[in-house]
């Protein structure tokens, strides 16, 4: 295992800033940006595309969450992941959906389209959480999915995918996970928690680029739907692979989660996430989620130590890499921060933090002295 010191090394945005703000857009590390670069460079002069990294960072996904190589389709972000399972999904008559009041937009709004026609039923926070009894109360024979967040944006809470699992599941009901607060910074096991759906943009915590994503889809569900998008990239490999003409005659759907999948990807973005993967992987996300609780639960301490108002629930199996609390006029006093070189952000009235494994405790004092000076 290589040092904090020498991890740090791997990330030069380190050398000059303290950067705390992985829950929004986080700067990539040199793996990432020599891989899209080298790749840049050498099909500028050969023109030869090698798609080889495409597979590598499925299969990199795939053991992030636990899953196989076959439940794992490329997708450009979060959102388009979440859609195609909104629109394959069947609606009887009076169905509902089950969402919570702290879910990122994207979370909700394809639910929202009128053609759908189910009913959107919103479990109210409390302090913060999202209670299971409440969950429980919400779901019933007529619903058709639970949809969250594995951890919500803006105060850091993680829910209980496992129990929310069951809940859903005693009614035949589905569980999508929107996992781009949690992938590469909280461990993740679909099969224990038995998820049907999940998907997560690579840009926030798993290092990666915009424009790169994926989404698990739970293997005995993968022939089970038609997806909403179809293109040469949905159909089988032997279809596509033939210096014959393809055949537009019939519809031979992939037979694993690639048949979500509907043309040509971001290669670049896609390779440079699987670089994001593998240096993820290589350092360990048993380490990465023990360093992450570790700084987030000392920044807790600290700030209530300061007198803030935390937002942000305290027990450990509720808490991530997110740390939010109340402060009056945070937007002027994040720009001032970023003037000193510490980026975090302005977010529901307060400040967000969300340091990585690479961060420390002596960023996370720093960024607190200088927020003592503002305040």
């Amino acid at each position: 295992m290589k040092s904090i010191q020498e991890i740090r090394e791997q990330f030069p945005t380190a050398k000059n800033r303290i950067f705390m703000n992985h829950a929004a857009i986080s700067p990539p590390p040199k793996p990432v940006f020599e891989a899209m670069q080298n790749h840049l460079e050498e099909f500028s002069k050969t023109g030869i595309i090698l798609l080889q990294e495409l597979d590598d960072g499925k299969k990199s996904f795939a053991k992030l969450i636990n899953a196989e190589l076959e439940e794992i389709a490329l997708v450009p972000n979060t959102s388009t992941g979440l859609n195609i399972v909104v629109n394959m999904l069947n609606y009887p008559s009076g169905s509902n959906v089950v969402v919570t009041d702290l879910e990122y937009p994207s979370v909700v709004y394809p639910w929202l389209k009128k053609k759908l026609g189910v009913e959107v039923r919103y479990v109210k926070n409390v302090k913060g959480k999202i209670p299971l009894r409440d969950v429980e109360k919400a779901v019933d024979d007529k619903t058709a999915a639970v949809a969250i967040s594995h951890v919500e944006y803006v105060n850091g809470f993680r829910n209980n995918l496992g129990a929310i699992a069951k809940i859903a599941h005693e009614h035949q009901a589905f569980l999508i996970v929107d996992a781009i607060q949690s992938a590469g910074a909280i461990q993740i096991n679909v099969k224990r928690d038995d998820v049907d759906f999940l998907t997560a943009g690579c840009y926030k915590w798993l290092l990666g680029p915009a424009g790169a994503g994926y989404l698990y889809v739970r293997r005995e569900l993968v022939e089970e739907f038609e997806p909403p998008f179809i293109g040469w990239a949905s159909v089988k490999p032997e279809v596509f692979e033939t210096i014959d003409f393809w055949d537009i005659w019939n519809l031979r759907l992939s037979e694993t989660a690639s048949r979500f999948e509907v043309g040509g990807p971001s290669i670049i973005g896609f390779i440079g996430a699987a670089a994001a993967l593998k240096l993820l992987l290589d350092v360990g996300t048993e380490y990465i989620e023990r360093r992450i609780l570790d700084l987030t639960a000392y920044l807790m301490e600290r700030i209530k130590e300061l007198g803030f108002k935390l937002q942000t629930p305290e027990e450990k199996e509720c808490r991530s890499g997110i740390v939010h609390f109340y402060i009056e006029n945070s937007e002027k006093i994040v720009e001032n921060l970023q003037k000193k070189g510490i980026i975090v952000s302005a977010r529901a009235h307060g400040i967000r933090v969300s340091p990585h494994f690479y961060n420390t405790k002596e960023e996370v004092d720093h960024f607190l002295s200088e927020l003592s000076k503002q305040s």
